[in-house]
């Protein structure tokens, strides 16, 4: 491994460092019972959600399983009947992978190579029993290949856009979020990738970071809101801004966290609760919401939404041609 850092940052780092970082006039302060104030939103705007719940039965909400709700609710229900046993593949390890490397990497002592965090990432997975030390101490050899070349394409740019961070960046990697709503009966729960700088007081000054391939997607902005109201509520100071980066296009999309955006990811929380709650009963009829991932849900037999809107799609493409 080499064994010093570069001092001269690139043209993409110093975009970075300009897009992510602030001047003090550009950390708001916010008033003292912002959390509190969204805690007790949360509760009130659940609490008839309980009533659907049986009395030793407890809600889980997650970010990924907010975007299912509220997505197409027939295809989500069609995935909870279908209870298919979940299998890893390369694709899912290859997120668990490039985090454990770029994780190891923010704190390595040297200049990180790439390929041999994703080596030393797939060692500890593999060592620590966890869901995915299995699949890496029983996949193929071609397999075990694919993914570190694909995971080691993953931090390979994250180092190329990102500066060295320093320890007065406050950088957290990995950092589990819950919030216990309604005597512990409703949790959120969230990971964030990487967090940088931290409150003042209550001076906002935290960045929440989720690092992305491909492009940009409306569900990755409300994502990085639902990290925002966990973390407001849990330290009681919002984060001064929330990130999706692209690591393929080596840019980030930014947003300010303000008191509006919370009130706003509460009350999708909350609809989106009450959705699942009433679905899961059957107390109200499932919403069709087709789009590309018919292709790939369970019901599409037996839906002629999707099949009308996949047949719609395809003859538009089609007509490009």
């Amino acid at each position: 491994m080499p064994t010093a850092v570069p001092e001269e940052h690139t043209p993409v780092q110093l975009r970075t460092l300009e897009v992510l970082g602030a001047s003090g006039v550009e950390r708001p302060l916010f008033p003292g019972d912002v959390g509190p104030r969204l805690r007790h939103d949360l509760e009130v705007g659940l609490r008839p959600v309980l009533d659907d719940l049986a009395p030793d039965e407890d809600l889980y909400l997650s970010k990924h399983l907010l975007q299912r709700v509220h997505g197409c609710e027939v295809k989500f229900l069609a995935e909870e009947a279908a209870d298919e046993p979940f299998t890893v593949t390369v694709p899912i390890a290859r997120g668990t992978v490039a985090h454990k490397a770029v994780e190891l990497g923010i704190h390595w002592p040297v200049e990180p190579h790439p390929l041999a965090l994703v080596d030393e990432a797939i060692a500890g997975l593999t060592a620590n029993e966890s869901w995915l030390s299995d699949f890496l101490q029983t996949c193929s050899e071609a397999d075990r290949a694919e993914l570190r070349s694909s995971a080691g394409d993953r931090v390979a740019k994250f180092f190329e856009c990102f500066p060295p961070l320093q320890p007065k960046w406050r950088p957290v990697t990995e950092s589990s979020q819950r919030v216990d709503l309604a005597d512990g009966r409703v949790q959120l729960k969230g990971k964030v990738d990487l967090t940088l700088g931290v409150a003042r007081g209550n001076q906002a000054g935290k960045v929440v970071i989720d690092l992305k391939t491909g492009g940009p997607n409306p569900a990755h902005r409300d994502d990085l809101r639902f990290y925002a109201l966990l973390d407001t509520i849990r330290i009681g100071v919002p984060p001064r801004l929330v990130a999706s980066f692209y690591l393929d296009m080596g840019e980030a999309r930014v947003e300010s966290v303000t008191e509006d955006l919370l009130d706003t990811t509460v009350a999708r929380t909350v609809d989106a609760a009450r959705r699942l709650a009433a679905l899961r009963t059957g107390t109200v009829e499932p919403v069709h919401r087709p789009s590309w991932s018919c292709r790939w849900c369970p019901a599409l037999p037996e839906c002629e939404v999707g099949r009308t809107f996949l047949a719609d799609e395809d003859a538009d493409d089609a007509d490009l041609t």
